[in-house]
Order: C-alpha cells, then structure tokens, then sequence
C-alpha cells in the first residue's frame, strides 16, 4: 500500500482530520451522501480504539471475566482453577489489535472511496488544511463544505518530579505489554485503572492501586466502585485510598521504581500506570490560524460543529462531551448528517432534540460498561447528579441476587441495580447494574432512558424468565411498592 495517494486533486467536498472509528464514520456518511472526502491520519488508521485501547484492553479481559464466571458454576468450577495461559491471552489480545496493522481499516476507508493522506494535518486558515507526510512532502487540500477534527484524545502524565525518567505507562503500553510485570501500581481508580487492575493482577502481577479520592469508579452510583474494589481486593489486589503520588524514580533503566507519597510513605514496583486523565489532541493541529488556541477541548454544538465557525466540526473525544467511543461513532452519523444537510442546502432539524442532527444522547443517554468482574454498566444520570441538576427524582434499588436468572448465572451472585425515576414525569433519568453479565443489560436501559419510555408503559414490557433481566420487572414492583 502506498504512503500518500497521487496528489491529484487538493479540493475536496470535506476534509476529516483523524483516522479512527469517528474520523472513519464521518467519512462513511458524508462519502455515503456523495461528497468527496480526504482522510488525514499520522498514526495508524483505526485509532486509538483498534490498538491501544477498546479492543485490546476487552480481548485481554476477556478470558479473565469468563474465567471467573466459570469458577461461580457447579460442575464447572474445579476445571478452572487453574493460571490463565498467558502467552495465549496475549497472542489473542495481539490479533484483535490486527498485530498493529491497519492495512484491513485502510482497505475499507479505500473501499468507500476515501481519499486517505498519511501525515500529520494542520489547519493553516479557513478551510485550509496542510499535510505533511512522513517523508517531508506537503500537500495543500481545501475543503468546500466542512473540515472534521476527529484527532482523538491522548493520556495525561502528571507533573512529578522523575516521571519522564521512570518511563512509566499509560493506558497505551498498558494494553500492548509483552510480559507481566511481577508488580504492578495503578495510579487512578476510574475505568481505564480498574479495567487494566483486573487484567494484570489475574494474569500473575501484584496490583497495588493508589487513588487520591475515596473510591473507584467515581463517576459512577458509588455501589459501583465498592462491588469492583471488593471483587479486586478478594482477587488479590491491595487499594489505596486517599493517598497521593509527589514523585517517581528509578534509578536503572530496567530497575523497579518508586513512588514517593503524600503521607510520607513510598511504593515500590516494577512498572507504574498513570490512569490519570485524558487531554485533546489539538497541540499542532493549528487551531491558532482560524482563531482557537491551540491544546484546548472545541467547544461545538449538537451538530458537533465548533461554535462560531459555519464550516469546523469537532467529533469524538476532542470536543470533551463523552469520551467514548461508542459516543464518538454516533456523535460522527450526527455530524455527517449534518455536514450533508447544510452541503445540500437541505433544512436542520436542530429544534427536534431528537431529530437526525443533534447529539442529544451526549447529555441524556450517555451508556457505558466497565468490563471488570463484577461488570459496572451505566446510562443517563446517577442519583446526585439528577439530585444536582435539579430534578425531584427517587433512586429504586435491588439486589440482583434476588433474581431467579442471577442464581442460575453463577452461584453466590453478587450485585446491585438503580434505576433513577424523574418523579413529575414518570420516566427514567438513569440505571445503573453492577454485577457479573450485566453488560449486555445495558441497552434496554439504554432505550428506556433515550427513549423517555413512561413507567406505565414499562410494565408492558415483560422480561423472560429465568434471566437477569427479570431485575426489571423487581425495579418496577420496587418503585410501585
């Protein structure tokens, strides 16, 4: 496969700035609507997500949740017991990250006649982009319509004396590690730390987790964070809780290193996982030659198009709504259905909050899972931001082990739904399920929130039984009284 495709036409019907699944999706759209588009990526096509992120870090969980699950079922349980293969874990991880390659994501954006440009995309005016290539070469595009920032988001070292020289991982070496360390600090205690806890402390490594608040998991109902913490501490995981990192050193390239602590204490391990944070990938995009400052989160509408400008877009993590990208991927359809729309000269549907180009999902219906054992999956608002926005609402409890359909999932189920009722308007602002095999729960919440179902009308969807989802049909009955 070529480097750059033949320079023969610089002008372009949209201009995308980024090659993962958003930037891949808006492409996908607005090349579906018949607008020529170029694809700028300096990195891999496919992103973040297809290598160092989603899909390694669920292949390497996989077989630690599964195994788990396993040991819970009579009959099965003692057939497990024993040391997950790690070499096989890895080798699996090491295929759905494609071994690094993107020459099956190139193919599919050539397929649907993208146009792709390898290098690094800066915007040099109003719809003006430059790419500089690999080799040094530089091609001028300039886009009619639109230019779509899908450049992604990167992960946050903090500002600690020793941290360059202790080469720690963040979430990118995290889930494209070769070997298990024999010891290993999370430093944070949201997704990206609880997640990859889990996965290195099941594949042998001693997990230390240092976080600076009270819990894990904090934007979450706060049963969440206490399910997981249990479930890694019986795993063998030590948490700690209200302590923070002032520096890092290691003295020999290959030695272990040391985290010097608030209360006075240090840390030892052989590597050290910043969980910390996310920042936007906007430091040399340009942002400054159209009147944005550079490294700063695009502000947008709910078409995604950076206010102030009639022709920018910011799509996915860039823009700060939901960094996510399931989020991301909708947020693109919006986007290129906007883009195509205001192309076509066609009318907006921006007063339809739920119409086919506002990103409303972004505010109301935000659904995610944390693929941890217990699982933690999310949608909409948890009780005190629903309390904190205003709304007069009642959280609705239930122990999951009391549903028939957990029983027979694993034995000694533990776990724990809420579902958030708006009290004025009879529906959902938000759920929450923690507990093994509840991620796939998710979209019914997921529609019921979106979809403002009334209570009433709820009752009428009746669950199977004997299956998890009978928890449902108990919420109801709980709220009912």
């Amino acid at each position: 496969m070529t480097e750059v495709v033949e320079n023969t036409e610089t002008e372009y019907d949209v201009v995308v700035i980024g090659a993962g699944p958003v930037g891949e999706n808006v492409a996908e759209r607005t090349r579906a609507a018949g607008l020529s588009t170029a694809v700028i990526e300096s990195e891999l096509i496919g992103g973040e997500c297809s290598y160092w992120a989603c899909m390694p870090s669920k292949a390497l969980l996989r077989p630690v949740v599964a195994r788990a699950d396993a040991r819970r079922v009579p009959g099965l349980s003692a057939a497990v017991e024993g040391p997950l293969d790690t070499d096989a874990v890895l080798a699996h991880r090491d295929t759905y990250a494609s071994h690094w390659k993107d020459d099956g994501q190139a193919g599919w954006l050539e397929g649907i006649g993208a146009h792709i440009y390898r290098g690094v995309g800066r915007l040099t005016g109003t719809r003006q982009v430059s790419v500089t290539t690999r080799e040094g070469t530089e091609h001028r595009l300039t886009a009619r319509h639109a230019v779509a920032v899908c450049t992604g988001s990167r992960a946050v070292l903090p500002d600690l004396p020793g941290v360059p020289e202790a080469r720690p991982w963040t979430s990118r070496e995290a889930t494209s590690a070769k070997e298990v360390p024999r010891r290993l600090i999370v430093v944070g205690g949201g997704v990206v730390g609880v997640e990859m806890a889990t996965v290195w402390q099941a594949l042998g490594a001693q997990v230390t987790m240092l976080i600076r608040g009270k819990g894990l998991l904090p934007a979450m109902e706060p049963f969440a964070g206490e399910l997981v913490a249990d479930a890694l501490t019986e795993a063998g995981a030590v948490i700690r809780t209200g302590v923070s990192a002032t520096a890092v050193r290691r003295a020999a390239p290959d030695g272990p290193v040391t985290v010097e602590l608030d209360d006075g204490g240090q840390q030892e391990a052989d590597e050290i996982l910043f969980a910390t944070g996310r920042a936007p990938r906007t430091d040399d995009l340009g942002l400054d030659t159209v009147g944005l400052r550079p490294g700063s989160w695009l502000d947008v509408d709910d078409s995604c198009r950076v206010r102030g400008s009639t022709w920018l877009y910011a799509v996915g993590d860039v823009n700060h709504r939901a960094l996510l990208t399931h989020q991301g991927k909708y947020q693109a359809r919006i986007a290129g259905a906007a883009i195509t729309a205001r192309a076509q000269g066609a009318p907006l549907l921006e007063s339809d909050r739920w119409g086919a180009h506002a990103a409303t999902a972004d505010h109301a219906a935000v659904p995610q899972v944390v693929f941890t054992d217990p699982e933690a999956a999310s949608v909409g608002l948890t009780l005190r931001a629903a309390e904190e926005a205003g709304h007069r609402v009642r959280a609705v409890d239930y122990d999951l082990a009391s549903v028939a359909g957990s029983g027979l999932y694993a034995q000694d189920y533990r776990g724990r739904a809420r579902m958030v009722v708006d009290l004025d308007r009879e529906i959902l602002l938000g759920v929450t399920f923690v507990g093994p095999g509840i991620g796939e729960l998710l979209h019914s919440a997921t529609i019921a929130v979106a979809g403002e179902v009334p209570i009433d009308r709820l009752w009428h969807a009746v669950p199977a039984y004997p299956t998890i989802s009978e928890v449902w049909l108990r919420l109801l009955e709980t709220y009912r009284g």
